[in-house]
């Protein structure tokens, strides 16, 4: 049986950087990693969380999806993290539609930090579609991640910063 080593979120933090390497964001010049540490940054200093499974989780959230990461390379982060992580990566065998309809199901089982990394994750994403034209399909994003998210008083200052910066992306168009 293998032992389990629990790591930390620098650990978290470095494993993301290498998994990612090489990989930009759509623009083509930012490096994809950068996403993942300013999504773990909004879990902590926008929504003023320090659990270390939602930190760990923020730094991972795209390592399965976006790599060649799998759940049993996470697991020494801890099955909290592992599951978070999973919980947060859609099935691309699924046909768009339905892909999409499971991924909320999931999401709206998950535990609290898993919703809490998908709040920041669309946070994130609204703050990088940037201001030229209206964001609509990261705003629908962020709008269905609050829907999934519940009425989980853990979640209340995540949610209430989405939902502000639905608003001023709504207004800037």
């Amino acid at each position: 049986m293998t032992e389990i080593v629990l790591r930390n979120w620098q650990d978290a933090i470095a494993f993301a950087a290498r998994a990612h390497a090489g990989q930009l964001r759509k623009d083509g010049e930012t490096p994809y990693v950068a996403h993942v540490y300013r999504v773990m940054m909004t879990v902590r200093h926008v929504f003023g969380c320090d659990d270390e499974v939602a930190l760990c989780a923020a730094a991972l959230h795209d390592t399965i999806e976006d790599t060649t990461t799998d759940y049993d390379n996470l697991l020494d982060f801890g099955p909290e993290v592992a599951g978070a992580v999973a919980a947060l990566t859609k099935d691309a065998r699924l046909p768009e539609d339905e892909r999409e309809n499971k991924y909320d199901e999931v999401i709206r089982a998950a535990s609290w930090q898993t919703k809490l990394v998908k709040l920041a994750d669309v946070y994130d994403n609204l703050n990088d579609a940037g201001t030229s034209k209206k964001p609509l399909k990261a705003i629908e994003k962020a709008k269905r991640a609050i829907t999934c998210a519940g009425h989980d008083e853990r979640l209340k200052k995540a949610i209430e910063a989405v939902q502000r910066l639905i608003e001023q992306k709504s207004t800037r168009a």
